[in-house]
């Protein structure tokens, strides 16, 4: 019995560790073997690591594609560019998504369970089809120009698309309910008693949310900050599709290095350079929910 129950907490343990070491840490591995490599015409178009010279084997390992990332600036204004646009998304569905999020927790019955199907219902949609829907609501002969005009708002259309307006405007809609999601279930469990105590201490609404609300809801706030910020920085279709020529995002900069220029190293390079940086916020979070969760 003893037995059976090590091989079932290894079971239990190993097969979590061995899916992210397949489909994560192996992947990031090859990712890094190739940033350390040079770029060549051939397929793959990079050097291998390992060289056989004179019956043994060589390491040829290079550091020169990072130094290109840190001497161009190119790639620091499309990491400034990204990360600036990720936080203000990140903001932004903060802002939005926190009253929908506590609208829903004091729902009761059937009204919650349809707004949280509303929440969700984008989903059912393909992403990329849901970004060319913007692309027919925001250009100038689109669907939202027309109604201004229509209104008498504006005589000619504004320049709604590819610019960094269309840009947040679509990060936020598509990384909303990623925000709304978590919050909505730190405000669900909250003890209602809590407010109520407060209420009959003398705390004003204002001060009841404040003093007990949001620090009770800290670990969904940083929740979903992370599910928004972590993909929003890499994001690649909406700066491509709904931004313009000024637009400079890393997942643009990694989709031309990979797919137009060739240079694989390079792409790699600037591939983890980024997944490095998200190592600090994902680290700094997990300890803030672990306090939390202790606490």
């Amino acid at each position: 019995m003893t037995g059976m129950g090590w091989t079932g907490r290894l079971l239990l343990i190993g097969v979590p560790f061995l899916w992210l070491a397949l489909f994560f840490l192996l992947p990031l591995l090859i990712v890094v073997k190739i940033s350390l490599a040079q770029s060549t015409i051939g397929i793959p178009p990079y050097t291998p690591l390992l060289v056989d010279h004179d019956g043994g084997r060589e390491l040829h390992a290079t550091l020169a594609n990072f130094a290109l990332i840190t001497n161009d600036d190119l790639y620091l204004r499309a990491y400034l560019g990204s990360l600036g646009n990720a936080a203000m998304a990140t903001a932004l569905c903060l802002l939005i998504g926190y009253p929908v999020a506590y609208a829903i927790a004091r729902s009761q019955g059937v009204r919650r369970h349809l707004l949280l199907f509303l929440v969700m219902l984008p989903f059912w949609t393909s992403f990329l089809i849901r970004v060319y829907a913007w692309i027919a609501i925001l250009e100038p002969n689109g669907l939202l120009n027309q109604c201004l005009i229509a209104l008498g708002l504006t005589a000619a259309p504004l320049p709604l698309l590819n610019n960094e307006f269309s840009v947040e405007l679509g990060l936020v809609y598509s990384y909303l309910p990623f925000m709304i999601l978590p919050l909505y279930g730190s405000l669900s469990v909250l003890d209602p008693s809590l407010i109520e105590a407060a209420a009959d201490l003398g705390a004003r609404p204002l001060q009841g949310f404040l003093g007990v609300t949001l620090p009770l809801t800290l670990p969904g706030i940083a929740a979903g900050s992370l599910l928004v910020l972590i993909p929003a920085l890499g994001e690649f279709v909406i700066p491509d599709l709904l931004g313009g020529p000024d637009t400079l995002m890393i997942g643009k900069v990694l989709w031309d290095e990979f797919f137009n220029n060739r240079d694989w190293p390079v792409a790699a390079a600037v591939a983890v350079v980024l997944v490095a940086a998200l190592a600090v916020p994902l680290l700094a979070a997990q300890r803030f929910l672990e306090r939390g969760h202790a606490a």
